[in-house]
């Protein structure tokens, strides 16, 4: 068996071992355990029930994370992406109206065409086309969007007619906890203990049922019935105001798949003497395919996982860690009243903790060149403010192609910005 399960994955010539993999499996799952609370928590406020997003964030992971690991041989995991889900609620459900059978509908459809632009070229030609300092726009204005809800929600932000937003009352318990489950969490990612997220939320959990600020209801039981399974509507998000909702989708999943798995492999010394990854093409279309599969079973767009790091730092390389890590998230299921008895202030300080991360990107940026700095720092401001990941999105899409034209650098803008823009402006000018 030992021998058998060596061949598969390639044990022996990635120098590691069972053991190792298994251990790396864990740590995995415990630095990413929190999306199993924090995606229902957002997605319920989309008026989808919490138990059975629970059932479907568990099952989307561990399928996802299994197909990852069997067929691409990746120690990368995957679940429902944070900011994905945000934009599901917030900006297609809440913000534009739809119901979140047609969301899950675009989702879906996303997925299927993620699935062919990684069958076909057209993948490679998206990704290398779109401006670096655009995408790390995006990923840093996704965050700030998460810390607005996550502030927001727990009363420490609060809208003023005056100011249009203001500070909410510091004094009342969610206010407190979550500030208190933030500090921890970072103090705990400073000092690199493994699943600090985790330790976190649960902490200020354990203070909340103490308290009676939150209340406790339960460990173990049978999984919820799964009342979100093929509710999807893929007639309602082929309606032609749905086509920036499945742009958008696709594009942040492109780009954070593209992200999270060169910066996974890169750590686990997988990128080849040119910096390409092996495999790619099996490695997006797993994690393509666990878009399509998570849409069908009622979630957000499932896609890799940065946390997947943790488990390389512990000494995983191969498909073996991601395997693990989905059995862990099937055990999951078991588990949702202990899921249902953590508070909004618990998940908010996990979201607001992942929002100071993702705003780190624009460090990266080339401030120096203004014509590439400030499209992106608008589409960071646009997301949060304009509540739309969307829309601030095509904002910076937008300003990008308008600034190097009238910078006389018009031939300097890829033409994939020039489409993107061009649909964002009959959005804008007929959809909204």
């Amino acid at each position: 068996m030992r021998a058998a399960i060596d061949r598969f994955f390639g044990l022996t010539e990635h120098n590691s071992s069972i053991r190792q993999e298994v251990l790396a499996g864990v740590t995995t799952f415990l630095a990413m355990a929190y999306i199993t609370v924090v995606n229902p928590g957002i997605l319920s406020a989309a008026g989808m029930d919490f138990g059975a997003v629970f059932v479907a964030t568990c099952l989307a992971a561990a399928l996802g994370t299994a197909i990852m690991g069997l067929y691409a041989n990746y120690p990368v995991a995957q679940a429902p992406g944070m900011g994905q889900n945000a934009f599901f609620t917030y900006g297609v459900v809440l913000g534009l109206g739809h119901t979140w059978q047609s969301a899950l509908g675009a989702v879906f459809v996303s997925g299927l065409i993620f699935i062919l632009l990684s069958v076909l070229p057209i993948r490679e030609w998206l990704i290398n086309a779109i401006p670096r300092s655009l995408k790390l726009g995006i990923s840093a204005g996704i965050g700030l969007f998460l810390g607005i809800i996550a502030l927001t929600g727990s009363g420490i932000i609060v809208s003023n007619e005056a100011t249009i937003v203001g500070l909410g009352d510091l004094t009342k318990m969610p206010a407190i906890f979550m500030i208190l489950g933030f500090v921890l969490i970072a103090a705990l990612s400073a000092r690199r203990t493994v699943g600090a997220v985790v330790i976190g939320m649960l902490v200020v959990t354990v203070l909340g049922w103490l308290t009676g600020a939150a209340e406790f209801k339960g460990f173990v039981s049978m999984p919820p019935p799964m009342t979100t399974f093929l509710e999807l509507d893929i007639v309602g998000a082929l309606d032609l105001s749905m086509v920036t909702v499945i742009l958008t989708l696709l594009l942040v999943d492109v780009f954070d798949t593209a992200g999270t798995l060169v910066g996974v492999a890169n750590r686990a010394g997988m990128l080849d003497e040119r910096g390409h990854l092996p495999r790619l093409r099996r490695a997006l279309l797993s994690d393509s395919s666990a878009t399509a599969v998570g849409a069908l079973l009622g979630t957000s767009s499932t896609t890799s996982f940065i946390e997947s790091a943790a488990g390389v730092e512990a000494g995983g390389r191969t498909g073996l860690t991601a395997l693990t890590t989905a059995g862990l998230f099937l055990l999951c299921l078991f588990m949702a009243p202990l899921a249902q008895s953590v508070p909004g202030f618990a998940t908010g300080a996990a979201l607001l903790f992942v929002a100071t991360i993702m705003a780190r990107a624009l460090e990266d940026l080339e401030w120096g060149d203004v014509a590439e700095s400030a499209p992106a720092i608008i589409t960071a401001i646009a997301v949060p403010l304009s509540y739309s990941i969307a829309d601030g999105i095509g904002l910076g899409f937008i300003t990008y192609a308008l600034i190097k034209i009238a910078s006389g650098h018009a031939s300097r803008c890829p033409m994939a910005v020039y489409v993107v823009a061009g649909i964002f402006m009959l959005k804008f000018g007929f959809l909204s």
